[in-house]
């Protein structure tokens, strides 16, 4: 296609150069299109950002780069010239000298990307062997080290512990640091900070600016979030199913889009700013203060773990420090904070997922802090989960249908035939076809399996929901008609939502009142409205501060293509 924003001749020669890029996919269904005769290509010292909605194939493009495509994904023509190389042609002996030493890849989802039975330092220490960057017996302390690059606080401690006793903020550090382990030249990062908090998304997104600038690493950015690339490329690559519709430097692209499709992307970006608030905040108070049994009431929970020394034996983590909260019919309370904050934890102890170490936790006026087994299914019928995790949290081996109708199921709710209606209403609710009912979570993108999972949780009409980053994987568009659903919902029933998000854009659009947590204690609370324009502590500032979208991104690569 036609470059419009161009405005020179290449004085270097692209480190990636993608020409005429096919992907498919074998389902039941037959063939599916992914990506359809894409041009790319990304220099050294740039960050090249790609964005687009979910499906429309730049997670499979940067896939492809690497020929890591799912066991159905097929290139069917195209080259992907790397160096000397066409990595489209290459042997898997002659592409395992390429991976991870000269390409390293940050997967969009941790959890299913580190070994759950290996603990995190041997997993970067084993980068760092395997390509020759250390010895066996130095591979422990470099790999602690590359922890710490990579913005992993007490990398020692964290090093001796395991995948699952970590946040997903902090296991998404833990895969760029396997990434930069080797110094590769070129880093392709999928959604890199889809799942972390402004501040620490600031502080991996600097220190990829730092590699493409100081080392000359080329970076691959797959985003949905404009504001990330607006930021941070030099280049950006708009994607609308499975092809280029425009590409550019992106002040050039952002300043003057050509496309209509680019066009909407950026109309629909949600911005902290100018996010409308769905409640007036002294109605939706009025409301509340009239209510006279909240549904949900946190006091002075408290949640302490054993840790691992780095010297040995262990300590104790104050995960969650004498936190109270309170949540009303109909209303959505949002806990922002950085990850390891103790937002996913206390969420777990309201739905007793997790044993309070002191306090309590009253749903519906009655105390469920020591509930048994039958008050604790019961509880489970009325509360549910929306997941951060869209990977982890479908399983496999089961069909979208089966998915969205377990719960169903499990409470022997309707029988097979109202089960499947129901299940056809809620996909159209989170913009999904029906058809999608007969395929298997491993044919959906991101962003669909997390529509996915939001249609499972609100399948038994729940009376509170646990939103854990329930929209972090979803593109622009979709994210807007999630957040629109999820408050039609909430209008019409009642239902409560605990929101758990890093994007502020997002809080101040769907939440009626905010608690910003810090290393597990609750320091402000308040409205959105009051949060956002006069912040009283200094962390909240930090946090209003950090929200990407507001830089420029650094010229210093720009005129190598320009």
């Amino acid at each position: 296609m036609t470059d419009a924003h161009e405005n020179g001749d290449d004085v270097t020669t692209p480190l990636l150069s993608i020409r005429g890029l096919s992907v498919s996919y074998r389902t039941r269904g037959g063939t599916v299109p992914a990506v359809r005769g894409v041009d790319l290509d990304v220099w050294p010292g740039q960050v090249t950002a790609v964005v687009g909605e979910s499906g429309s194939g730049k997670s499979t493009t940067a896939h492809a780069v690497i020929r890591l495509l799912a066991g159905n994904g097929v290139i069917d023509a195209g080259t992907i010239g790397f160096g000397r190389h066409d990595l489209a042609t290459l042997s898997e002996a002659e592409l395992r000298t390429v991976r991870g030493a000269r390409i390293g890849l940050v997967p969009q989802d941790p959890s299913v990307s580190l070994n759950p039975v290996k603990r995190i330092g041997e997993q970067v220490a084993e980068v760092l062997r395997i390509h020759g960057r250390s010895t066996r017996r130095s591979a422990a302390a470099e790999a602690v080290a590359v922890l710490d690059r990579a913005g992993l606080p007490d990398a020692a401690v964290r090093a001796r512990q395991y995948p699952h006793e970590l946040s997903g903020g902090m296991r998404q550090r833990v895969l760029i640091a396997v990434a930069i382990a080797a110094g590769p030249e070129l880093i392709i990062a999928d959604e890199p900070t889809s799942a972390l908090d402004v501040t620490v998304q600031r502080v991996i997104l600097d220190h990829l600016q730092h590699l493409a600038e100081e080392s000359g690493t080329a970076i691959l950015l797959v985003t949905h979030d404009l504001g990330v690339a607006a930021d941070r490329s030099q280049r950006l690559v708009v994607m609308e199913q499975g092809r280029v519709v425009e590409a550019g430097e992106t002040r050039s692209v952002l300043a003057d889009p050509q496309h209509e499709y680019t066009r909407r992307l950026l109309a629909g970006a949600p911005s902290a700013t100018t996010a409308v608030p769905r409640t007036p905040v002294r109605a939706a108070a009025a409301d509340a203060a009239s209510e006279p049994v909240p549904l949900v009431e946190a006091r002075n929970l408290v949640k302490e773990f054993r840790l691992p020394r780095a010297g040995g034996g262990t300590r104790t983590l104050r995960a969650v420090d004498d936190v109270s909260l309170t949540l009303h019919r109909g209303r959505t309370l949002a806990l922002v904070g950085e990850s390891g904050s103790g937002k996913s934890t206390t969420a777990r102890l309201v739905l007793r997922l997790a044993d309070v170490t002191s306090g309590q936790v009253l749903f519906d006026g009655t105390d469920v802090t020591g509930a048994g087994p039958r008050q604790v299914r019961e509880l489970r019928r009325r509360a549910q989960l929306i997941y951060q995790n869209p990977y982890a949290s479908l399983d496999p081996r089961f069909s979208i249908g089966e998915v969205v109708t377990e719960p169903l199921r499990a409470f022997k709710v309707g029988d097979r035939a109202s089960r499947l209606a129901r299940a056809r209403d809620l996909l159209d609710r989170v913009a999904l076809p029906a058809a999608f009912l007969e395929r298997r979570p491993a044919e959906l993108s991101g962003g669909q399996r997390q529509r996915v999972a939001i249609a499972r949780a609100l399948a038994l009409s729940p009376d509170l929901v646990v939103c854990d980053e329930p929209v972090s994987a979803l593109d622009v568009s979709v994210q807007a008609q999630v957040l629109d659903l999820l408050a039609e919902l909430q209008d019409r029933t009642g239902m409560a939502y605990l929101f758990i998000s890093h994007d502020l854009a997002v809080v101040r659009q769907i939440a009626h009142r905010v608690a910003v947590l810090r290393a597990g204690r609750v320091v402000e609370t308040g409205p959105p409205e009051d949060l956002f324009t006069d912040p009283r502590h200094e962390y909240t500032r930090e946090l209003l501060a950090a929200i990407p979208g507001g830089r420029a991104p650094s010229p210093a690569a720009e005129t190598t293509t320009s």
